[in-house]
């Protein structure tokens, strides 16, 4: 026994994925609770210890210290294990599984006549993750490292190409029509079959086209047609991202966490165009706005080569589930577990969306539209910020203004997380932390938006730009992971339906804003637009928002 023991604890892998399901979730009967149960498969025995017995994988039944389970806690992921042996079908197998729980982790494998033999443990390594998300930031500063380059070009090409107001205003707004259309899909396929693998692949080609947008603008007469494709398909590759995020966050983060680990990510944001609107700034005067578009591009390309090579690239028998090293068992011990997990056992996060069940909530409804108000109030912003400091202030340098208010944005969202979780920790209700910070991300900055457009002081105008982009990253940790908490396991899929509507108001309310312009002839009107979007979504989640999951059944399992 000692032997097997020592067997087990040399062949559990040393990094393994989470799927971190839900908080604050009971134990389903599909997948039943390891405490005091004992559930075998046909031709399989599987043994649960007893409440407070023995940790569940060690042959012998024995325990370290730590591994009993109180029973308290809250639960913030379920593992399940399916092992056999290679040529022993006649023989059988153990199927075990387990739960994770906030101060506590239980962990499983299983013998077979004395001998131990490997698992596939799901849990994620606090330095695995602090890697990924350090490059999950990064990639997401990438993303608007490419997203804000037409913004920060703007002005120029409309010079070189001739753009009045309302075409400039179509090619900046055509991002957004690609954009919506790619939002749900990318939840989907994040929430099926990973979301890292899903950001991967759309940053590869999202970075490849930002390289070629210099080159289609000169291939013929038409600019507006071919700067206007290419937005839309920009657009199209990068709707996937952030849906693709919440998936894979809301999978591997206890709800504690959540608003700090969003908004560190989501800082990447702020950070991107700080770094566009710096150095972009400084291309666009040294060698023209294509540099801008090689650099954006560029970098997302290393990005991209560096992820795959250093975090997602095999060697010898193993495979990535979830984008994290998984020591697999051989071929004939997959065919052996699938037979026992067809008959009722899961492995894997569920891919039925319940629709019904999700849409009937007034809670979804309110956190959708509040996240159609972020995104459209930003991305009004985020789009024409740069030309109305360049046309109100021609003599101001450009990487003041753009660069100043994101320089702003970045501790602001990380302090925006840091509050969230604090307050939550020391016992504030979890849907009270939220609608303080949508109070925060979508009422306050709209106060200094509306103060942005009855100014005339470059200064006082640097200031109230800055609190309100500043003060939009508290939505990160409000709406945002709001989501996660009403639907984690299929977060991915409810967010993309949020930001395809954030989106399709991007598109109103950009060329809106355009129109708004050409029109009045006065920018007032613009920040009014962005007040009134704001006010619209915090009142709806002011009075319909909640915290509670919503994608449960009645028997606490996941729909």
């Amino acid at each position: 026994m000692q032997a097997a023991r020592q067997d087990h604890r040399r062949l559990s892998p040393s990094r393994a994925p989470s799927f971190r399901l839900a908080a604050g979730e009971a134990p389903s009967p599909s997948v039943p609770d390891v405490r005091g149960s004992r559930e075998e498969a046909p031709g399989c025995a599987g043994v649960y210890p007893a409440r407070g017995s023995a940790r569940p994988g060690l042959p012998d039944g024995s325990s370290r210290a730590g591994d009993q389970d109180s029973g308290s806690g809250v639960l913030i992921s379920r593992h399940i294990w399916v092992n056999a042996q290679q040529g022993s079908r006649g023989s059988p197998c153990q199927v075990q599984t387990g739960v994770q729980r906030s101060h506590q982790t239980w962990i499983g494998g299983c013998s077979r006549g004395g001998q131990a033999v490997p698992h596939i443990s799901l849990s994620l390594p606090r330095p695995e993750c602090q890697v990924w998300t350090g490059t999950l930031l990064l990639g997401t500063c990438l993303l608007y490292c490419a997203r804000v380059s037409m913004p920060v070009c703007a002005a120029s090409m409309s010079q070189d190409f001739g753009w009045n107001k309302k075409e400039a205003g179509v090619v900046l707004s055509s991002f957004f029509w690609g954009y919506c259309l790619t939002q749900v899909v990318g939840g989907h396929l994040g929430d099926r079959i990973g979301g890292e693998k899903v950001i991967l692949l759309s940053a590869s080609a999202w970075g490849f086209i930002t390289v070629a947008t210099p080159l289609l603008a000169h291939l013929g007469s038409a600019h507006l047609a071919f700067m206007t494709f290419s937005r839309i398909l920009t657009g199209l590759l990068q709707g996937v991202y952030f849906p693709a995020l919440t998936s894979l966050l809301s999978q591997k983060v206890r709800e504690s966490e959540r608003a700090f680990t969003y908004s560190t990510v989501g800082a990447g944001s702020q950070f991107g165009t700080l770094v566009t609107g710096a150095v972009g700034s400084l291309l666009l005067d040294w060698y023209g706005w294509p540099s801008v578009f090689y650099f954006s591009g560029g970098l997302t390309l290393l990005w991209v080569g560096y992820v795959y090579r250093c975090l997602l690239s095999e060697r010898g028998p193993s495979s990535h589930l979830d984008g994290f090293h998984v020591d697999l068992p051989p071929p004939s011990d997959l065919i052996l577990a699938l037979g026992i997990l067809v008959q009722g056992l899961p492995v894997s996060r569920h891919t039925k969306v319940p629709w019904r069940q999700l849409f009937r909530k007034p809670s979804v409804w309110a956190a959708i539209i509040s996240q159609l108000s972020a995104a459209c109030s930003f991305f009004i912003l985020l789009s024409w910020l740069p030309t109305f400091f360049k046309e109100t202030f021609p003599s101001s340098k450009g990487w003041v203004f753009n660069v100043v208010p994101w320089l702003v944005a970045i501790p602001a969202s990380l302090l925006s997380g840091l509050l969230s979780d604090h307050l939550i920790n020391q016992g504030y209700r979890t849907i009270t932390v939220r609608k303080f910070m949508q109070v925060m991300g979508l009422g306050l900055s709209s106060v200094f938006a509306l103060c942005l457009g009855h100014t005339s002081s470059f200064c006082n105008s640097v200031v109230f730009a800055s609190a309100s982009i500043g003060l939009q990253t508290f939505n990160h940790s409000g709406i945002s992971v709001n989501i996660q908490d009403l639907a984690p396991s299929c977060a991915g899929f409810l967010f993309g339906v949020a930001n395809t509507a954030g989106a399709l108001a991007g598109v109103v309310g950009v060329c809106l804003g355009g129109y708004l312009i050409e029109t009045t002839g006065s920018w007032t009107s613009v920040f009014n637009l962005v007040a009134a979007i704001s006010s619209l979504g915090l009142c709806t989640f002011l009075v319909f928002g909640k915290a509670q999951r919503v994608d449960l059944s009645p028997a606490h399992e996941d729909l």
